[in-house]
């Protein structure tokens, strides 16, 4: 059976170093939850798309082929809880060249007739998920990320993200 849709997101996706830097200080919270996201899946989400038809997929392919993602340096040294979603996370101040990049690259997809709901890049990886109250949250040691390169996610329910394709920063 072919898939008519397909769960999307754009990301920084660590490597492993970084991957175990998060898991390090993840491990300063404690079991605030039951619903611990995977360390695979552990990523920094630049725009969510969420559910596309899967016949987009080269038009989307295509737009992210012409825009040049700029070189960053994010710092995580902050834990937070976002109550509205009740997920706890680590993260930092955006740098100011994001912001801007995340933009285009929304207003490509929206080109292309997509919808999604775009909200504005908050800097973040999150940790765990249905945390219904903000619980006492220790300050992490900073870990210092200079992502190479963005990715193209797919989410497929009970199954490891797939990185479909990525693309160097400049």
């Amino acid at each position: 059976m072919v898939a008519t849709s397909r769960r999307l997101f754009f990301a920084f996706w660590p490597d492993q170093t970084i991957r175990n830097g998060i898991v390090e200080r993840r491990e300063l919270l404690g079991n605030p939850g039951r619903r611990r996201v995977p360390d695979h899946n552990l990523h920094m989400t630049l725009l969510f798309l969420g559910n596309q038809p899967a016949d987009s997929m080269e038009a989307i392919q295509a737009v992210a082929d012409r825009l040049r993602p700029p070189s960053m340096s994010l710092c995580l040294d902050r834990f937070g809880w976002f109550r509205s979603a009740k997920v706890l996370w680590l993260g930092g101040e955006a740098p100011e060249q994001a912001a801007p990049w995340v933009e285009e690259l929304a207003e490509g997809m929206r080109d292309l007739g997509l919808r999604f709901d775009a909200r504005p890049f908050v800097p973040h990886v999150t940790l765990y998920r249905k945390i219904h109250q903000r619980p006492s949250l220790p300050e992490p040691p900073p870990l210092l990320w200079s992502p190479p390169e963005i990715a193209l996610i797919e989410s497929i329910p009970s199954r490891p993200y797939q990185v479909l394709r990525t693309w160097p920063v400049e």
